[in-house]
């Protein structure tokens, strides 16, 4: 098929048109990056009026009278063109347009506030280990999101928690994801139980390599070093990316010619080391991305959700750091920055690494037990979306569901509830994309 004049002409002011915007997304991917990462403390009611002012005029240019027009002159006409990218491009930029233009600029002022002043409140609390501080900030972000999903989505207003999941996952569902998660944790729970069982009558079994046990022994300044030489060796260039530190691991930054990510370090070198390859995999996702004609900056070349995102830095996480190759080429270098590791071959860190050890942290959660953390989180959000839970009551709800699911005891509420960034920038439906990555 060819394209008609007139879909050709609309379809050439649509590029256009959405460059602009993805180029303005960009600055809100730097400035949200430098709040997370370099931002001083008071500055943050300042970057919230700076992001809220931003999020106005991406809303307008998104949803203005000159994008109105660009997306009905295309709009029926995706057939009419040979190429596949120009066909996505088409689909996603009707479907994003119809349902952004449901939403007001004000609601869209309000998310963006909302998410700079969440986020200071989540860093206070984590830090005080007080969800008290944070539980009101939290509860006007689901209330926001509840919002934002039956606005944006109305179709799918029968089960609200949908629309939240669409947002990330397109086309996933709620029902879907039960039979999916009850399925994991059915199989899941015994096999946990029956490792600790094994553990319990055998400790030696699993036991970590004795140079390999965490503390302080790991100084940061190596941890960082190497993290840089193994991101490099996976193909990360850092020409167009940085690696930074942070209190939660993230891959953020402005699009594929500039990838930002971050890690943490501390006496567990599994956690630093385990953060950077997870993010790496995101990181060389976002490198990957289309720049030629078709791609940069248009639909076609962001991803397809985040569960597709996250089979990239699973891929590497799960497939590639924890296989016995992969540690016969990090061992030596381990062994060069860490002397007292000499004595650990590649068969100990790559058993070290591959333990079963249920704990509080889901970034550090091994093969077995991370889907359940992201179940935990999963189950929380649906309730708290159909009212079947208050935000109050998800402390005790976590400490309870950690004892019966893991058997682990949190101590306080920055090992429980307070641990994960993603509710206080308002990725809610996020957390299943994990999992449904992992599976991918």
């Amino acid at each position: 098929p060819v394209a008609s004049v007139g879909a050709s002409s609309s379809y050439a002011r649509l590029k256009k048109l959405l460059r602009e915007v993805s180029s303005l997304s960009e600055v809100e991917g730097i400035l949200s990056y430098d709040e997370q990462v370099f931002m001083p403390p008071g500055a943050a009611a300042a970057r919230s009026a700076q992001k809220a002012a931003l999020a106005k005029i991406v809303h307008e240019k998104r949803t203005g009278k000159e994008m109105r027009e660009a997306i009905n002159g295309v709009r029926g006409c995706e057939a009419e063109f040979d190429d596949l990218r120009m066909r996505a491009n088409v689909r996603d930029a009707v479907e994003a347009f119809d349902k952004e233009a449901r939403k007001s600029v004000e609601l869209a002022e309000r998310e963006a506030a909302l998410e700079s002043d969440a986020f200071a409140a989540w860093q206070a609390a984590r830090k005080a280990k007080d969800f008290s501080l944070f539980s009101a900030k939290l509860t006007e972000m689901f209330e926001l999101k509840r919002l934002v999903a039956s606005v944006t989505r109305p179709e799918l207003s029968a089960e609200p928690y949908d629309g939240a999941l669409d947002a990330f996952e397109r086309g996933m569902r709620a029902e879907r994801l039960d039979a999916i998660f009850s399925e994991l944790r059915a199989g899941l729970v015994p096999l946990l139980d029956a490792i600790n069982a094994k553990r319990a009558a055998e400790p030696s079994i699993d036991s970590p390599h004795p140079a390999l046990l965490n503390g302080e022994q790991w100084g940061v300044e190596e941890q960082a070093e190497l993290s840089r030489v193994v991101a490099e060796a996976m193909g990360y260039s850092f020409d167009n990316g940085r690696l930074d530190v942070s209190t939660h691991p993230f891959t953020g930054g402005a699009g594929p010619q500039d990838v930002r990510m971050t890690t943490r370090f501390s006496g567990n070198w599994a956690e630093g080391f385990g953060a950077t390859i997870h993010e790496t995999g995101h990181a060389l996702y976002e490198q990957g991305r289309d720049v030629g004609e078709e791609g940069r900056g248009l639909p076609a070349s962001q991803a397809l959700s985040m569960g597709v995102h996250e089979s990239q830095s699973l891929l590497w996480e799960r497939c590639v750091l924890q296989s016995l190759a992969f540690w016969k080429f990090a061992a030596p270098l381990f062994h060069e920055r860490f002397p007292f590791t000499e004595g650990a071959s590649p068969t100990d860190f790559y058993k070290t690494y591959n333990r079963v050890e249920p704990g509080c942290i889901r970034v550090e959660a091994d093969e077995v037990t991370y889907p359940l953390h992201v179940i935990l989180r999963y189950d929380i959000e649906r309730a708290l979306f159909r009212g079947e839970m208050s935000v109050d009551e998800v402390p005790a709800y976590w400490v309870a569901r950690m004892k019966g699911d893991l058997g682990v005891t949190v101590p306080d509420d920055a090992q429980g509830c307070l641990q994960d960034i993603h509710w206080s920038f308002g990725a809610v439906g996020y957390f299943p994309s994990y999992t449904l990555g992992a599976i991918m």
